[in-house]
């Protein structure tokens, strides 16, 4: 069924179930607010994280283009800096408690499946999912059921989504989680509720956001993450743009690439960071050796590549992007040379950082993963984590991939229920790590550094600090990370900091020499992400009542 909608006065038609996000893109609309020093700003993450592709919806501001479902007849406009002030439009929420025996925070590989063995178990399982369909990155799941799946990747995650249902799981979606507290307690709101919730058990499953490279452009619209692009595709059938440039680091990159090009995409660059495989011969037998059929998986997607005549541009990393009539620029380096190329949409993916602020907000202990650059839970063999009754699975405790995940969550969906682990499922999640590490052995590269910046380079792109503007703070010789936050606003945005602050919280720790830890980033605080007042005060009055 198509569907109509205007954007700033001009007709926008799609199909129902798109994103506004997708049929602005779709349409050739790129650009969807304004900043405070008047840029254009577009969708980035794809995924709701770092709310840049703020749009006015029937006359409500801040509603992200991404995450919201183009419907008849609405009238969307783009988000200028300052919205006028008004009165907010009347919104009711309905306050609901629950208490389930166990609690899934995150719809992916590794929620999804903590929920079905949890239940299979004979628990009360809730499981609380941003989307409108579950099925997380990975599994990244159409809009339209009516449209059949795009590959076996697709189908496996109906599958898993479909398995749940038929568990008898009860599936919360477009339900975002804003707080975390002692119990535990998770605050979270829905379409038309707000849910305080009080499980037995927690299972954090919320998975990872993209890495990307701060250089000079990469806040311009059309720039975007891998994830992005590839979300736009899967999800609603639309190509971030005709010519797509791709520069990253790891197999995801790839493997967007090839979907990209097959449905329809010209992919003028593919720029991957690290050598190619055949440097690294031994970590790539060992990466063969763990998991034949997932090895064998990506050597057939670089021949699919090859013969579209398709080559990735290794020791490849980006400079500068800018906008020029004819597109975006890319300069980047490859292998000493310079190179430039022109595309509609730039995408660009230099790892991951794990969405962990309900478990930081928690007490959850981490240590820092130098290999990654990211934080990692502390957990046990059952991935119960140094919070009593709260578990963590998946990417949000540190990479992992997708196949480790669905074990973590198997893992710890039983021992939620006091069941003990399955010692077919030990010796898997073992199995998959090794791959990873190998995996990451090929393709180990030398990413993007903050410090290396130009001056002109935003650092935190919600506020439009600069990297000139971070060294003269820097200057100052800030004592910690939330003093170098009051002098620069970095890590004030809507977004909190989730790009800005392990940059920052990198940089301070290199100057000083001291090693990364927990309490070097930005402390979490709830909301973790904006919320509606609407849903604030909703809560309020839940608890307030139970109070009397």
């Amino acid at each position: 069924m198509t569907l109509r909608f205007t954007f700033d006065g001009h007709e926008i038609s799609c199909d129902a179930g798109a994103s506004i996000a997708a049929a602005l893109t779709a349409a050739g609309h790129r650009a969807f607010r304004e900043t405070d020093r008047q840029a254009r700003r577009g969708i980035f993450c794809g995924m709701g994280v770092c709310q840049d592709c703020l749009v006015t919806i029937d006359g409500r501001p801040n509603q992200r283009a991404c995450m919201t479902e183009a419907r008849e007849g609405l009238t969307v406009q783009t988000q200028v800096a300052r919205p006028p002030l008004s009165p907010p439009q009347p919104r009711t929420l309905t306050p609901r408690r629950l208490t389930p025996d166990v609690l899934v925070v995150g719809g992916g590989a590794g929620g999804l499946s903590a929920a079905i063995e949890a239940k299979k178990a004979g628990a009360d399982v809730v499981l609380l999912d941003e989307r409108k369909v579950p099925g997380g990155q990975y599994y990244k799941q159409d809009a339209d059921p009516k449209r059949p799946p795009l590959d076996a990747q697709q189908t496996e995650g109906g599958a898993l989504v479909a398995a749940a249902r038929q568990a008898g799981v009860q599936i919360l979606p477009q339900t975002e989680v804003w707080g975390a507290f002692d119990g535990p307690e998770i605050m979270a709101t829905g379409p038309e509720e707000v849910y305080a919730i009080a499980p037995e058990k927690l299972i954090v499953a919320t998975g990872a956001y993209e890495r990307p490279a701060m250089i000079p452009g990469w806040t311009l619209p059309g720039v975007m993450t891998v994830g992005a692009a590839q979300t736009l595709w899967r999800s609603y059938r639309t190509l971030p743009g005709k010519r797509v440039a791709l520069f990253g680091n790891g197999p995801l990159v790839a493997q967007v690439a090839l979907e990209l090009a097959e449905g329809g995409a010209d992919v003028v660059t593919l720029a991957e960071a690290a050598p190619p495989a055949w440097h690294r011969l031994p970590a790539a037998l060992d990466m063969s050796r763990r998991d034949p059929a997932l090895s064998r998986k990506g050597l057939n997607m670089l021949a699919k590549l090859r013969r579209r005549g398709i080559r990735p541009v290794h020791h490849a990393l980006p400079d500068r992007i800018r906008q020029t009539d004819a597109g975006l620029e890319v300069t980047y380096t490859a292998a000493g040379r310079s190179g430039t190329v022109v595309a509609d949409a730039v995408c660009l993916n230099y790892g991951f950082q794990p969405q962990n602020e309900i478990l930081r907000l928690l007490g959850t202990d981490m240590t820092f993963d130098s290999r990654f650059d990211h934080l990692r839970v502390t957990r046990t063999g059952t991935c119960e984590t140094t919070t009593p009754g709260v578990y963590a699975v998946g990417d949000c405790c540190g990479l992992g991939g997708a196949p480790a995940a669905m074990v973590e969550g198997r893992i710890a969906g039983r021992a939620a229920v006091g069941a003990a682990p399955v010692p077919a499922d030990t010796a898997e999640l073992a199995r998959h790590r090794a791959f990873q590490t190998a995996l990451w052995r090929v393709y180990a590269a030398t990413l993007p550094h903050p410090e290396s910046a130009a001056p002109e380079t935003h650092i935190c792109r919600c506020e439009e600090v600069t990297k000139a503007d971070l060294d003269a703070a820097l200057a100052e010789d800030p004592t910690d990370i939330g003093a170098l936050k009051r002098a620069t606003r970095v890590g004030m945005g809507r977004c909190q900091g989730r790009y800005c602050g392990p940059a920052v919280a990198g940089i301070m720790a290199r100057r000083s020499g001291r090693p990364l830890e927990d309490l070097s980033f930005f402390a979490p605080r709830v909301p973790v992400k904006p919320v509606d007042i609407a849903a604030i005060t909703a809560a309020e009055a839940l608890l307030e009542g139970e109070g009397d």
